[in-house]
């Protein structure tokens, strides 16, 4: 198992209740990372569905803290095709997020399909940044090419950005694996500033257009992740987000609401929001 399978892994206690322990290798600043508490929601609830997922949204209430925390999974409605669950993360008597996921299996239908990769340099044609270098433990855990838009807190034009990512300790691409990695690289609106901030999450939603691993091509490899946002009023943004494979296809969308506030030296954020910052 890779080290992220080990840590978004999930034990049974009994019919739709599992054991976790989040790990302090996902972390960022003073709680953790939103993508890896996503990660674990999405673990538990397909541990219970019999499809594969095609939505996940996930509203953080509170910070968890490192250490154990169970996960209440309910079936809200089971179907043949497509079920509905919903799930809580407790720790310590308290909830501290909530999810909803749509699961359905593959059919026949019309398709279509008008996506396109943007065009970038392949990972082996751009430069490999030392992640090792950025104090964020969650972002150590993967290697990083950059591939659009500048450094953060750079004041750039447009708020739009993109890498190539890989697990260091590789693992083929799951839908967990997806939803830790859609919320990785650093927030779209941190380009156009020119001083560092913060941008906790409140809600984090995710697509999965298709079945992974894709049965085409399930070995790791590097993966480009894409976010754009059009603007910040009031103090709070929303991002869009892809995920892409080498070969163009579109894995995974994400859209997430967050805060855009000042850079707090202490890390102390609102209680009810996991910080990208």
């Amino acid at each position: 198992m890779s080290t992220f399978e080990t840590d978004t892994a999930v034990t049974p206690i009994e019919s739709g209740r599992f054991s976790v322990e989040l790990s302090e290798r996902w972390w960022i600043g003073p709680g953790p990372n939103g993508g890896y508490v996503a990660a674990l929601m999405l673990n538990a609830m397909d541990a219970v569905a019999t499809q594969p997922p095609r939505s996940l949204t996930v509203h953080f209430l509170s910070r968890p803290a490192t250490g154990p925390a169970e996960i209440e999974v309910t079936v809200e409605r089971q179907g043949r095709s497509t079920s509905f669950l919903s799930a809580r993360l407790i720790q310590n008597g308290e909830v501290q997020g909530k999810a909803m996921a749509v699961f359905s299996a593959r059919r026949d239908g019309p398709s279509f399909d008008h996506t396109v990769m943007p065009d970038v340099p392949s990972p082996e044609d751009g430069e490999e940044f030392d992640t090792s270098l950025v104090e964020v433990a969650v972002f150590s855990r993967f290697r990083a090419v950059p591939a659009i838009g500048g450094a953060p807190m750079s004041g750039g034009e447009e708020a739009e950005t993109a890498g190539w990512l890989r697990l260091r300790d590789e693992q083929p691409m799951t839908a967990v694996l997806a939803a830790a990695m859609l919320d990785v690289w650093f927030p779209a609106p941190f380009v156009v500033l020119g001083k560092p901030a913060h941008a906790p999450t409140l809600e984090y939603t995710v697509h999965f257009p298709c079945e992974l691993p894709l049965r085409e091509n399930p070995e790791p490899d590097w993966v480009l992740a894409r976010l754009t946002a059009d603007q910040a009023v009031d103090g709070h943004f929303s991002e869009d987000g892809e995920l892409w494979s080498r070969d163009g296809v579109l894995l995974a969308r994400s859209r997430q609401v967050a805060l855009l506030k000042d850079y707090d030296p202490t890390g102390q954020g609102p209680p009810g929001t996991i910080s990208r910052g």
